[in-house]
Formats: C-alpha cells, structure tokens, sequence
C-alpha cells in the first residue's frame, strides 16, 4: 500500500484538464484540412486522384474535403503543388449533420447541444453501450482510452455500459458489415427512448477505405439515424472527448 502511494506521488496528477485549458497534441498530431482557394489551379488534379476515399472534390478551383470519407493520410497536402491544401493542429472536428463535414476554407460547423428536453435527461449522466461493427480496433482502442486516468470520462458522467438495456445511446465503430447489420439493428433497438447514437470514425461515418465494397453498408446512417458525426482514421482521443462534451453541451 505504501509503495503504490508513493507511485502516485511521483506520477502526480495525470488528468488533462480539458475542457478548461487546449490539450497537448503529439508533434506528428493531423487535425482538420485547411483549404486555401485562392492558391488552387482550376486545371490541377492532383490531389482528386490521389485521394483512396474520393474525399476531394473540385468545381474550378473551389476544392472541397469530405471529412466523413477522409482518412487524414496526408497524400493530398503532399501533391499538391501550390499548398492549397494544408492540414492544421484542429482537434475539433465532430458534426452533427455529414453535411457539416463538408470543409471548403479553414472553418467547419461544430457539432450543437441536444435539444433541451434531452440534454436535461442526459447532461449529467450519460451511458453509451460501444458496437464494433466491423472496424480494425483502432477506433475502440481510441475510445477505451477515454477511461484511463489521463482523460477520466466519468468525471463528465459520461460512461460505458456493458448492456444496450442499460444504455442511453450507441457509440458506433466500423462501417458496419453485413453480418453486423442486424446486430447493429437489435443493439438500437434495445435502447429505451429517447436515445442518442454517435458514428465514431471514419468507417462508421460513411465506409472509410471500404467504400464501394459490396459486404459493407457504407456507415452507420446506412442501417440506423445518427445523432453526431466524429471525424478520423481513427479520431484522436481528445476529438471524441470534444464531441461528447458539444453534444451534451458542455462546451
């Protein structure tokens, strides 16, 4: 017992304090696509063929990035011959609509507060059952780490159920397969209402690299509705965190 105190001691305290003060990012942290369209050429291609998703989209030299198909490889800031696309340290980056995925300059529409019947339900108690429907673990890997002693998600009364009965909502992974389709199904319609379901990645938000593939279902909105859209291959912890706290309108 003395020695695990004295652990404590020398670790000191481990929780980040966002929402109050900017998270520390990683050095090699990608966050959200900043287009410059005055640097684009009308005539240049580059980064539309180049893009594994087909998240870049052009009319001119209007460019246009899908953050729900984005998988944040970097490939078009790295084509692109005049730099008009950049990616930026933004960390906030979930939706509540796909249409508000759709980045055209450096800002973006964030994800709003639940209605007021519902965030009077929800905002200070919240249980999400988590569904892997046919993702890679990177995204539920980024999700469990939410319950760690750095991010402490409780501490937003924010938590994992282990059963939909006893949920408030999903937390979706994957782009969701056709043999999770029906689980996916029954999960959503284990939650009593009024319940909330959060698309968390870029395979749950609209397929990810798996899109045109016949034995997926080209995200979560393609089998069940969808209340908040969070961004990333996979989302950084921090990302989902802030999603959360705009949903439940902490922020």
């Amino acid at each position: 017992m003395i020695r695990a105190c004295l652990a404590r001691l020398q670790q000191k305290h481990r929780t980040i304090s966002y929402p109050k003060t900017a998270p520390a990012l990683p050095e090699q942290y990608c966050g959200r696509p900043a287009i410059n369209p005055g640097l684009c050429s009308a005539e240049c291609r580059e980064c539309l063929e180049v893009c594994p998703t087909g998240a870049v989209s052009k009319e001119g030299n209007a460019l246009t990035i899908d953050l729900g198909r984005c998988l944040f490889c970097r490939q078009c800031e790295q084509v692109c011959p005049t730099k008009a696309i950049r990616f930026s340290r933004e960390y906030r980056l979930a939706a509540g609509s796909k249409s508000d995925l759709l980045v055209s300059g450096d800002e973006m529409k964030l994800a709003q507060a639940l209605d007021k019947k519902t965030k009077e339900l929800f905002g200070r108690s919240l249980k999400l059952r988590q569904v892997s429907a046919g993702g890679c673990n990177a995204c539920e890997a980024d999700t469990n780490v939410l319950n760690t002693v750095v991010f402490d998600l409780g501490r937003f009364g924010i938590q994992f159920a282990a059963s939909p009965r006893h949920a408030d909502g999903l937390l979706v992974t994957g782009p969701v397969t056709e043999n999770m389709r029906l689980a996916l199904q029954k999960t959503y319609e284990a939650v009593a209402d009024p319940r909330i379901v959060i698309a968390a990645g870029a395979c749950a938000v609209s397929g990810g690299p798996f899109i045109g593939l016949s034995p997926v279902h080209h995200g979560v909105d393609s089998v069940i509705p969808v209340d908040l859209y969070i961004p990333g291959c996979p989302p950084h912890p921090v990302t989902i965190l802030d999603g959360l706290l705009r949903l439940l309108g902490s922020i």
